[in-house]
């Protein structure tokens, strides 16, 4: 199946508990796996991420199931090319536009497990999103990542919804942040954010204002196809 993009007006995530059978009989490999990318990239950090067992999108609401699992499973994962099936590699990514036009992205930076690839301000969920009910707060976990890698907040607004893009082993749910300043002002603002920290997550910034902005080497392919379609003026990108 290819990429697919559908419009969501909300989405509601909850905590279950799930014994990931991959993961588990592959533990040694996977274990492997992780101390060579770690000796590639020693910053990395094997730490419990949140990824989706289960999901259902009706009448624009998207409601999905999460477990608990260690980060360097999901690795695994992601760099075998998603033998597993069962579970989606899900993840929240806010997708800043400027007033005059210009979406926001960043490089990551060398030290990141996704070194030099172009994305939205986006990070894996975690326990820190898990309220005590048991729900995850997605959007959260969206506006903390755009805080934490540009210094940017998002304004006050009515809901944007979201958009849910399934590329293979993938869900990213995107969502929308309308800015109120120009592209030249957004930019200056994240430059100096990422000149004040000790290692920032992001080495540089990456604006698109049109198509011929698209780059098909460090942009993964929800990114360019969502692009694409809000470019072109698809209502189902957002």
């Amino acid at each position: 199946m290819g990429v697919t993009i559908t419009p969501a007006r909300r989405v509601e995530a909850r905590m279950v508990a799930h014994d990931w059978v991959w993961a588990r009989e592959n533990r040694e490999r996977i274990a492997a796996h992780w101390e060579a990318r770690r000796a590639a990239r020693p910053a990395m950090f094997n730490g419990t991420v949140l990824m989706l067992r289960r999901w259902d999108l009706a009448d624009g609401v998207l409601t999905a199931e999460l477990f608990e699992a260690e980060y360097a499973a999901l690795t695994a994962l992601k760099d075998w090319g998603f033998p597993d099936r069962s579970v989606l590699n899900v993840f929240a990514a806010a997708v800043p536009r400027t007033s005059d036009g210009a979406y926001i992205l960043g490089e990551m930076g060398p030290h990141t497990a996704a070194a030099g690839r172009v994305y939205f301000p986006c990070g894996t969920p975690d326990p820190t999103d898990i309220g005590p009910d048991g729900r995850v707060d997605l959007a959260a976990s969206a506006l903390r990542e755009l805080r934490e890698e540009t210094g940017l907040v998002a304004p006050e607004g009515p809901d944007p919804g979201w958009a849910i893009v399934r590329d293979g082993g993938l869900m990213a749910l995107l969502r929308p942040v309308p800015l109120g300043q120009d592209e030249a002002t957004v930019t200056a603002g994240i430059a100096a954010h990422l000149a004040a920290e000790a290692e920032p997550e992001l080495s540089a910034i990456v604006t698109v204002q049109g198509v011929a902005d698209l780059d098909s080497a460090r942009m993964p392919g929800f990114v360019r196809h969502y692009l694409a379609a809000v470019l072109s003026g698809d209502r189902a990108g957002g």
